[in-house]
């Protein structure tokens, strides 16, 4: 009990009373659980294939998991390896217009031997493509904003910006 009261300067100095101190740690607290990704055993892949202007799987990827079903072409599809990738072939140095760019999305049978992330020119199917993978529940969809590089600053501003709502 001795170290709950250890911080209670600070809960005083900013007007928080024992019972709002652990209404706010407990707020915290779920909000810290709720940015945790739990991903299941069970991981999926976007699969689509377009070329140019035609088709849903160009960039940008403008689709979520509740699309899959009415979007034609379009398929969530289970991958065993847990790998997806996108694949981007043509579009060269010269390439003035995307009328030949072809985008694919797909789960991949392994991902890189370092287990990390990645995009970069490589040769596909005899091809020079530029290639993506990830791990992750769809992750070859459009780019999401990574919940590990908010936790840090959420964690810092969420007590004091809670202490000031619950000041006034």
């Amino acid at each position: 009990m001795d170290k709950y009261f250890r911080c209670w300067p600070f809960f005083t100095y900013l007007g928080i009373g024992i019972m709002q101190s652990s209404s706010l740690f407990l707020l915290a607290v779920i909000f810290l659980i709720s940015l945790v990704q739990i991903d299941g055993l069970l991981r999926r892949c976007y699969q689509c294939r377009s070329r140019g202007e035609l088709g849903s799987c160009k960039d940008p990827f403008t689709f979520n998991a509740t699309d899959v079903d009415s979007e034609p072409g379009l398929t969530a599809i289970p991958c065993a390896s847990g790998w997806c990738g996108k694949v981007i072939e043509g579009g060269g140095t010269y390439a003035i217009d995307d009328y030949d760019l072809a985008t694919q999305r797909m789960c991949v049978q392994r991902g890189p031997d370092d287990n990390m992330d990645r995009c970069a020119d490589t040769i596909y199917n005899y091809k020079k493509v530029y290639m993506c993978f990830c791990q992750g529940d769809l992750c070859n969809g459009a780019r999401r904003l990574s919940r590990e590089g908010l936790t840090l600053p959420l964690m810092i501003l969420l007590p004091i910006l809670t202490a000031v709502l619950f000041r006034s």
